[in-house]
């Protein structure tokens, strides 16, 4: 497949990383509004036709992602089902959490910054307390804990804030999606700097109220 226009990613991703929370994968992604704004561009004008197939061709593969529910941070309580989707997805992403953690509220506002627009990769969550066994076979005793996956193999493993370069209180999506492309797991960089969510600041300055001592060695 051709490489992308760099207009085309553009659009494409500003389109999902600014979509809705929404149970309908479809009704984020305006086609007809997309196609409308390349008409706009005449530096695409000699040629249109071959960037307006490609740009339906991505929006239907991300249509399709969608359906699979790709593009959403899901949380699971069933650790067989993690187990499955992390052997039959081609990229995937998961975090090992717990409720009382602020810590892993911090993690949680970030992957939930990156699902949307990496609609490529699987961004899931499951409580320690509901995966004794995948806890004990990985050996997950510090949290958070991210995981990634790439053809059911972990290819990367985030302990804490280890390796991100920064505490808690200062690091943000772009960091962790920094990670993250390095692992291999995502396609491309698609987070802006000011693509970092609400939830995320509004997590942090809780944790910096009343977590300061929050350990994240939790067993």
């Amino acid at each position: 497949m051709a490489a992308l226009d760099p207009t085309i990613t553009s659009l494409l991703d500003t389109s999902l990383t600014t979509r809705p929370t929404t149970t309908d994968p479809d009704s984020d992604i305006d086609e007809d509004a997309l196609l409308s704004t390349l008409d706009d561009d005449p530096a695409l004008t000699t040629y249109r036709e071959a960037r307006l197939q490609q740009l339906h061709t991505e929006l239907s593969h991300a249509k399709q992602m969608r359906n699979l529910s790709h593009g959403t941070y899901t949380t699971l309580t069933d650790e067989k089902a993690l187990m499955d989707i992390t052997t039959s997805t081609k990229y995937c992403v998961v975090h090992f959490f717990k409720e009382d953690f602020a810590r892993c509220g911090v993690m949680d506002g970030c992957l939930e910054t990156l699902a949307p627009p990496h609609y490529e990769t699987r961004f899931l969550r499951i409580s320690v307390t509901h995966a004794p066994f995948l806890v004990t076979k990985l050996s997950i005793r510090v949290l958070p804990c991210v995981l990634a996956f790439a053809d059911g193999v972990n290819v990367d493993r985030i302990v804490g804030f280890e390796g991100l370069g920064y505490s808690e209180n200062s690091f943000t999506a772009r960091d962790l999606e920094a990670r993250l492309l390095k692992a291999g797991v995502l396609v491309r960089e698609k987070v802006a700097v000011e693509g970092e969510t609400r939830k995320t600041r509004e997590r942090k300055k809780g944790d910096d109220r009343g977590n300061e001592d929050d350990d994240d060695d939790w067993d």
